[in-house]
């Protein structure tokens, strides 16, 4: 009796647990089952015993695609009080949700003689619009991206495994387009000049700022670090950190800085091109 009632209360805890990424990414999940859940966000991800390697060849570039970035926490600097105080990153929690994540990321990697990994991206749905709300309750919006990334490794590398880190810079685009109109009609492309509300002395050097617009970028830093390496496959998951400006409101304010932090997966094989 004793045996029958845990082999219930096992078949009914294995049917209660919620889907999984790994669910939604095999193709276990319909699309009615992943909508709203927040699965779609969820990159793939490797078991932990995977700790194999792929072997590269000197001068050889390979393809990667399929690649996912999912950020989990969020911080954004602060101004240090004084000037003997350094300035220090403080957690926010994101606003945006379900739509954070970087997907279908593809590009090449190239490796030279010496041994040295570059990864070029070159396409994928790799921007986000994501808001980060802080303790104190200030909203600092951003674009989430990695365009145009170009990151390095040291030399010396026969395979890619574990031990992989690969650092480089990346295009930030502005957070806002070029005919986007704040609330008081003012845009880049589009709407007026100035505040409308305020004619006089709306072309004050003071207002300035606010008043003409412009279409700002930046560029970002992003380090990924390879943990997982599934031989037999051709994928690999690991860690990511990155450094980018905020949204300047189309230069009326002064970018901050955002650390983002998360986890990665993407699928490699040579190129045949």
């Amino acid at each position: 009796m004793a045996a029958f009632l845990a082999l219930c209360l096992g078949f009914l805890t294995a049917c209660s647990e919620p889907p999984s990424a790994a669910d939604a990414t095999s193709g276990r999940l319909t699309y009615d089952e992943i909508l709203n859940t927040g699965l779609a966000n969820l990159c793939p991800a490797l078991e932990e015993t995977a700790r194999g390697s792929i072997p590269l060849e000197p001068g050889q570039t390979y393809k990667i695609s399929g690649m996912c970035i999912e950020p989990q926490t969020y911080f954004v600097e602060e101004e240090a009080a004084n000037r003997r105080q350094k300035a220090r990153f403080v957690q926010g929690k994101v606003l945006t949700r379900y739509t954070s994540s970087l997907d279908q990321i593809s590009g090449t990697l190239v490796v030279d003689e010496e041994g040295v990994l570059t990864f070029t991206e070159e396409d994928g749905i790799d921007f986000q619009p994501i808001t980060v709300q802080l303790p104190g309750g200030e909203q600092v919006p951003f674009m989430f991206t990695m365009k145009q990334l170009v990151a390095k490794s040291e030399a010396g590398y026969e395979a890619l495994n574990t031990s992989v880190n690969l650092e480089g810079e990346y295009f930030v685009p502005s957070y806002r387009g070029s005919v986007f109109l704040d609330p008081k009609g003012r845009g880049v492309a589009s709407g007026y000049d100035n505040a409308v509300a305020i004619p006089a002395g709306a072309d004050a050097k003071e207002f300035e700022r606010a008043n003409v617009k412009r279409y700002q970028t930046g560029v970002g830093e992003m380090a990924l670090q390879v943990t997982k390496v599934d031989g037999r496959t051709g994928e690999i998951a690991g860690n990511f950190i990155s450094y980018q400006p905020s949204d300047t409101d189309l230069g009326a304010d002064d970018p901050e800085e955002v650390k983002v932090q998360g986890i990665f997966y993407a699928r490699v094989q040579p190129s045949f091109e």
